[in-house]
């Protein structure tokens, strides 16, 4: 039997969105969209002296998967480094397209196996990851 794509966990998260107010004057922006389904996640970041993430925004305008990984995402980015987002990003997408043995090493993302049979909903979920890494490598740059 197979788990539905859409559950009480993925809709609870999907209302709970931290970091929903962009910031200010972030050391980077990066806004990524699904061509699919319209999903739109915009990511702010700033880093620390350590190049770890300090601050988090974001404008989510996406379906309720996409939500859901942008409030994981979300959830537990700050004091993650460069690398650590680009390692998330890189195995969650590996993962959604059936690669590697499990769900990727960031909380809660187990909770989007029912959508690996999905092919179409993977572009939102990652929307979050994608941003977030790309905006760390900017705010990287910048500094």
């Amino acid at each position: 039997m197979n788990a539905p794509l859409y559950n009480t966990q993925i809709l609870r998260l999907a209302a709970e969105i931290p970091y929903h107010d962009r910031l200010a004057a972030p050391m980077a922006s990066v806004e990524k969209r699904s061509p699919v389904c319209g999903s739109r996640v915009t990511v702010d970041l700033n880093l620390d002296a350590d190049g770890r993430v300090s601050a988090v925004g974001m404008l989510v305008r996406a379906c309720a998967l996409g939500q859901a990984s942008a409030s994981l995402m979300g959830a537990h980015v700050v004091g993650r480094s460069v690398e650590e987002l680009a390692a998330a990003r890189d195995a969650l997408t590996a993962w959604l397209a059936g690669e590697g043995d499990g769900p990727p090493d960031w909380p809660g993302l187990e909770l989007f196996t029912p959508a690996l049979e999905h092919r179409g909903r993977h572009a939102s979920i990652r929307l979050a990851f994608e941003a977030a890494a790309e905006a760390a490598a900017l705010a990287r740059e910048a500094r």
